[in-house]
């Protein structure tokens, strides 16, 4: 359990640059927000998964990434996390998505 929650305050602090993320406790793991739209996940191993659609998909296949079935989530890849400024563009492009996915649900 201690790595679990140490693994994700050091993913929280990779974040603090996009402001505004919250995390909570679900399904065993973590359910990562952005003004309360869930964009990311920590599970049980643990791993970090990113919100994906059509439109980076691709990013996520190419770097081999593995898809946290059945969900739209895919595991980021440790060249991602090692890298500052490209975690924070795949982590805002999934912020994206995740408000878009939340703005259409809206619409229903």
């Amino acid at each position: 359990m201690a790595e679990k929650e140490s693994y994700i305050e050091w993913i929280l602090e990779l974040l603090e640059a996009v402001g505004g993320v919250t995390e909570r406790a679900m399904f065993g793991g973590y359910g990562i927000f952005a003004d309360g739209d869930m964009f990311a996940l920590v599970s049980k191993e643990p791993g970090l998964y990113f919100k994906v659609d059509d439109s980076n998909r691709e990013h996520y296949e190419s770097a081999g990434s593995s898809q946290y079935r059945p969900m739209p989530y895919f595991s980021v890849p440790a060249e991602i996390l090692e890298d500052q400024q490209a975690f924070l563009e795949w982590a805002r492009e999934s912020i994206a998505i995740a408000h878009a996915t939340s703005k259409k649900k809206g619409a229903r």
